[in-house]
């Protein structure tokens, strides 16, 4: 049942008034200066509350931002992420709570949101400079995660305030790209298999061969422990697949990881002569802590050192293998989907790398529909 009530207001013109009752729903008013539009809205409310699509107003106005993020801290964060992604979470959402926590579900607009990062833009970390933009693109995320499970779980919001990018973001840096060339790579190969380290040349190779993170690498398993680390991810080498299935990884994803080639034989020799105290593929020395991953930091540095490579970090054999398979052809997307990364954003800083590659398939494209021209 719909009913429409007129009234004069304070300046002397008509206001309307609507009022829907429909049984089992609240009751939904809204005003309006002209009658058509209070007419239209009670026939499109009507239609998306039996449609069941109609987004129930209270709830934005019951609750606040601050019960919005307490919410997420007791029902979303100890089931969706590691320890360790919770504890860097804990002090962005703490942040957003003193900021906004204040304001009701129903007051969230973006400009609110855009005072918050231009607040952000002035905090300093914990050694003094000024908050890159990588930093203030995390807080967002963490936020827009928040807002996510507030419209599509908690129906506390219609739609979250920062949709289709309503708040711009400051731009972020091309990224840190150094990749070994064909000399450094061949000197370093050589001084990791020299190493008094048994495990170093194994462990270099398989992260050369995969593009695996290092936390990855080194809490692989030959077979599924049955206390996995919650602090990172971890995998299991499956040599009857020639592969390694990574589980609980940083994107939150299961990724297979092909085995081949040399990384192939480097494991299979690896599996022959594998400790028996623990199913570790790269355990610790330290025969008292079996289940604890080998430290490589010392053996890595000497490495480094004899090969006469300068400004590498081991984090920057994902990059190298990211780069060679750029310069060998492959796609954005087949680079991340290797690396295990959700969207195209993080590879494109090796797309100039295929640039030649482009080329010849461009080439290829207009001598066959074109001939080869004179």
């Amino acid at each position: 049942m719909a009913t429409i009530k007129k009234r004069l207001a304070k300046d002397g013109k008509p206001r309307y008034t609507a009022e829907i009752r429909l049984k089992g729903y609240e009751r939904q008013t809204a005003t309006f200066q002209r009658l058509t539009d209070a007419k239209k809205w009670i026939q499109d409310t009507e239609s998306a509350i039996r449609n069941g699509k109609h987004f129930k107003t209270t709830q934005a106005k019951k609750h606040t931002f601050a019960d919005a993020i307490d919410r997420y801290l007791s029902d979303v964060l100890p089931v969706k992420f590691t320890s360790k992604e919770q504890r860097n979470r804990r002090p962005i959402l703490a942040w957003w709570r003193d900021e906004l926590g204040a304001h009701v579900m129903a007051d969230l607009e973006s400009p609110l949101f855009a005072q918050a990062r231009d607040k952000l833009l002035k905090k300093t970390n914990k050694s003094g400079k000024p908050f890159s933009a990588d930093s203030i693109k995390k807080y967002f995320g963490v936020i827009q995660n928040v807002l996510k499970y507030s419209v599509n779980e908690w129906h506390w919001l219609e739609v979250s305030p920062l949709r289709d990018r309503r708040v711009e973001m400051p731009e972020l840096p091309a990224g840190r790209v150094r990749f070994l060339d064909d000399q450094e790579r061949e000197r370093l190969t050589a001084a990791c298999k020299e190493s008094a380290n048994p495990l170093l040349y194994p462990a270099f190779i398989l992260a050369l061969s995969t593009g695996m993170r290092q936390g990855e690498l080194m809490n692989l398993y030959w077979k599924a422990p049955a206390n996995p680390p919650t602090e990172t991810a971890w995998g299991v080498v499956h040599l009857d697949q020639t592969a390694i299935v990574l589980h609980s990884t940083k994107n939150g994803e299961r990724r297979r990881v092909p085995l081949v080639g040399v990384a192939l034989q480097t494991v299979r020799e690896l599996s022959k002569v594998r400790r028996l105290d623990t199913a570790l593929v790269f355990p610790s020395a330290d025969p008292d802590c079996p289940d604890k991953p080998i430290e490589l930091k010392k053996a890595w540095a000497t490495a480094l050192k004899r090969a006469d490579v300068i400004d590498f970090r081991w984090h920057d054999i994902r990059h190298t293998t990211a780069s060679y398979l750029a310069m060998n052809g492959a796609s954005l997307a087949e680079i991340a989907e290797i690396l295990g990364h959700k969207t195209l954003q993080m590879v494109r800083r090796y797309s100039h790398l295929s640039d030649s590659h482009v080329s010849n398939v461009l080439a290829s494209m207009n001598a066959k529909i074109l001939g080869s021209g004179h």
